[in-house]
């Protein structure tokens, strides 16, 4: 292994080039802690007489671990170091060069991603073996370090190129996963196929599909029946992607695994179920949300992460314009009325209500959540979690908390118009409301309240702002690249006069799979209820009225708000069109409840 060792001549004169040589590994492990200067002489001493490598000796002497010393290493080159193990490796990909190439070259194939392979090398700096690698393989090589020993030691055991999945699976150990149950919430019925499955492949399969996720940062997991098996799929940046295809046979097993550990009833085939548990991964605690619904293969699962590392509660840091913004705090700091947050299923609602709770929660008020289900746990703020299956709705729920002297109350959403009522007559009486609702856009806030049966008087008093919201990928930072857009989607997205202008795209790359986009940021529209406004609301103006009056007030659409984050580079036109909607029909509304 052709490494920067330190040389057993330590004792020679330095050099005027000596600055700019690479730095040592003894050198690395010092600075990093790892021995001290004593440990070190001591191992040089006798890698002089074995005429062996000083990481050798060092790892012999029990001095450090060879995790460490593939680090440390990795840091000399200036490359990635990983330690091989189970779970890390696609066995398959192998055969690609044979064991015998694989021995000669110091190297074996670890995953594939699009047409990019990550091979680990014991010269991850050798031009050549990249060189032979890739015109064995066909694929771009993305080389990483790794020790000689760990290297062969993995080579022998995928040479046959028939690796068994259920031996692979069962191999994998509880600290290559790093997840563990932790504790479980909603208690329910437990079944002696918990010691059957414990400790099988089926466990460590869905251990890995835990942490695979919770790394990529992925909002859910679906576990979905095929004819042919099971399909795994997780959602990043609000794709989804597939995770991995277990081979025929074992769906059932994953289905009970995830279950198990959701208490819920394994038994229950026919009815859909939920269930949550907690799960430490990546050193860190992460609640997890199962659901489940039969379907004509089998049961389909989704699961929830939830990972508070994820939830920005900082409004300043969600994004909104600064005019956005602080018309937004301002309805917030009122002391009664209702704050409304819009948009479809998976736009961010819920952070943005967490973002205003956290503004607002104090010692002196007495803040009450109703939500279905509670996502995060919030301090100094009372959250109670509705269970419609013993009348537990939102609406009674709200008719308890009015009874609780609440300053300020917060509806995870209006669904029917008894919740609507209880809500604005709480935002009448002194309470400050906040709830969400599913509307397209802001002003049509105020046509679905109505269409819930809320009298027009009653609404221009009670409501005092309206948040719409999307959220937009973000361009990938690593492959980014200069385009532009045609004059039909310029026109689409509202900016015609921008034609011939450059605008930013991502070309797609392994760090964000080939979309282009890496992240998600939201997009903002704010409708603050003036005096004027409230008037409209007042004599049921119809939804293109308020419109109007908005944009004569200087307050930017939905799509106008995307278009300027896709002039400031931050995403690009044809993405802000996908997730935002133009009304063409204003006033439809409208017309569809005067036609009633």
């Amino acid at each position: 292994m052709t490494l920067p060792e330190d040389s057993v001549d330590q004792n020679s004169q330095p050099t005027i080039r000596r600055a700019q040589r690479p730095r040592l590994v003894g050198e690395v492990l010092i600075s990093d802690g790892h021995i001290n200067e004593e440990q070190l002489s001591k191992a040089l001493v006798q890698q002089k007489t074995a005429g062996r490598m000083l990481g050798e000796v060092l790892v012999d002497q029990g001095m450090i671990s060879g995790a460490t010393l593939v680090q440390s290493l990795a840091k000399c080159l200036g490359v990635r170091g990983v330690q091989l193990r189970h779970g890390l490796i696609d066995p398959s990909l192998l055969s690609l060069i044979g064991q015998d190439e694989a021995e000669r070259l110091k190297a074996i194939p670890l995953f594939r991603v699009h047409k990019t392979l990550t091979v680990a090398m014991c010269e991850p700096q050798s031009l050549p073996t990249i060189d032979r690698l890739r015109e064995l393989t066909g694929f771009d090589i993305h080389p990483v370090l790794a020790l000689e020993d760990n290297i062969f030691e993995f080579i022998r055991k995928y040479a046959d190129g028939d690796v068994d999945v259920d031996a692979f699976l069962t191999s994998l150990a509880e600290s290559d996963v790093e997840v563990v149950e932790r504790e479980q919430i909603d208690e329910g019925p437990t079944t002696d196929l918990d010691h059957m499955v414990e400790g099988s492949p089926i466990v460590n399969l869905v251990n890995v599909a835990l942490l695979t996720a919770v790394k990529d940062k992925a909002s859910d997991i679906h576990i979905e029946p095929k004819k042919t098996g099971t399909r795994v799929r997780y959602r990043i940046d609000g794709s989804l992607r597939d995770l991995m295809n277990p081979p025929p046979g074992m769906h059932a097993a994953i289905v009970s695994r995830v279950k198990i550990i959701g208490k819920m009833d394994i038994a229950e085939k026919r009815l859909p179920q939920e269930g949550r548990v907690r799960i430490m991964a990546e050193g860190r605690e992460i609640d997890l949300r199962v659901s489940s619904i039969p379907t004509l293969l089998g049961e389909k699962l989704v699961i929830r992460i939830l990972d508070k590392q994820n939830l920005h509660v900082r409004m300043e840091d969600l994004g909104f314009r600064p005019e956005a913004l602080e018309g937004f705090q301002r309805a917030l700091r009122l002391t009664h009325g209702m704050v409304l947050v819009t948009g479809p299923t998976g736009s961010g609602k819920t952070t943005t209500l967490y973002s205003a709770l956290d503004l607002l929660r104090s010692p002196e008020l007495n803040i009450v959540t109703v939500e279905d289900p509670v996502e995060y746990q919030l301090d100094l703020i009372n959250q109670i979690q509705v269970h419609d299956a013993i009348g537990l709705d939102f609406a009674r729920t709200l008719r308890s908390i009015l009874r609780q002297d609440p300053d300020v109350i917060m509806i995870g959403e209006i669904r029917d118009q008894e919740t609507a009522g209880v809500a604005v007559q709480a935002a009448l009486t002194g309470h400050g409301v906040l709830a969400t609702l599913h509307t397209n856009d802001a002003p049509g806030a105020v046509a679905r309240l109505v269409d819930m049966n809320i009298e027009p008087y009653l609404l221009s008093s009670a409501l005092n702002g309206v948040v719409a919201q999307r959220l937009a990928r973000t361009i990938c930072p690593s492959c980014t690249m200069k385009y532009y857009p045609s004059e039909m989607v310029l026109e689409d997205g509202g900016i015609p006069e921008m034609t011939g202008r450059a605008f930013r795209k991502g070309a797609g790359c392994t760090s964000c799979h080939d979309s282009g986009f890496q992240g998600r940021m939201g997009i903002y529209e704010f409708m603050e209820v003036t005096p004027e406004l409230r008037r409209l609301i007042y004599r049921n103006a119809p939804t293109h009225e308020l419109r109007g009056l908005l944009h004569t007030q200087g307050q930017l659409s939905l799509r106008e708000e995307g278009m300027r984050l896709a002039v400031d580079q931050h995403t690009s036109v044809e993405e802000v069109i996908r997730v935002t909607q133009v009304d063409d029909n204003s006033g439809t509304e409208e017309q569809l409840r005067s036609a009633a």
